[in-house]
């Protein structure tokens, strides 16, 4: 049987004299369009909502309930790095931008972060700790998975009213073969990331018959 995740990091953090223990991770790196978002989850440790586990591992109705209790019983911070920002400085430092963005619009100072990935983002600014695959392992990343998966996922339902035709609200920007037969018919959009080799591609395809 597979275990999910559990409490077993924070409370090693707290055993130390932490109190407010934030787990931190992004959705979003792999997709042609959309930003990039990160979230940042403090829980209270007597009231954490039951069934938290990577988001991955949820259904879509399970992941908007368990948003929307975190939203109610925990310190919750969402962040985001544009397109613009994906494309100036690559899709792993935006990731880490917007984690630093969340972690400071944490409305409490967390004593201690606990970040999903093997890296630490260089700017963030108090005690961290790296966790692969920590939305499997951590309650608190478990949280912040699920509240940013959510919250990228409305962003690209949103914007797929206004860009019909590439499939965003059921691809989320994902290189899906539809989403890719889309850019081939319809073109890029000021929402898709240039520094992405299927987007670069076909804008380079297009300058290329142009001229």
């Amino acid at each position: 049987m597979t275990m999910g995740p559990d409490f077993e990091l924070e409370t090693a953090l707290r055993a130390r004299g932490c109190r407010a223990i934030a787990g931190v991770d992004e959705v979003g790196r792999g997709p042609l369009a959309g930003p990039v978002l990160a979230a940042a989850v403090v829980l209270d440790p007597d009231n954490i909502p039951a069934g938290l586990n990577d988001s991955k591992k949820l259904t879509a109705k399970r992941r908007l309930n368990l948003a929307d209790a975190i939203h109610r019983n925990a310190t919750v911070s969402i962040a985001e790095a544009s397109v613009a920002e994906i494309d100036e400085i690559n899709i792993l430092r935006a990731a880490h931008l917007a984690m630093c963005r969340a972690l400071e619009g944490l409305l409490v100072t967390p004593d201690h972060a606990l970040i999903d990935g093997n890296m630490i983002p260089r700017d963030i600014a108090l005690p961290a700790t790296p966790v692969v695959k920590g939305d499997a392992r951590s309650l608190s990343i478990a949280a912040a998975s699920i509240v940013a998966k959510v919250a990228r996922d409305q962003i690209m339902v949103d914007l797929a009213q206004h860009y019909p035709g590439y499939g965003w609200d059921t691809n989320a920007g994902y290189p899906s073969a539809a989403h890719r037969a889309a850019l081939k018919q319809h073109g890029v959009t000021p929402h898709h990331r240039r520094s992405f080799k299927p987007v670069h591609n076909i804008l380079w395809q297009d300058k290329t018959i142009s001229s």
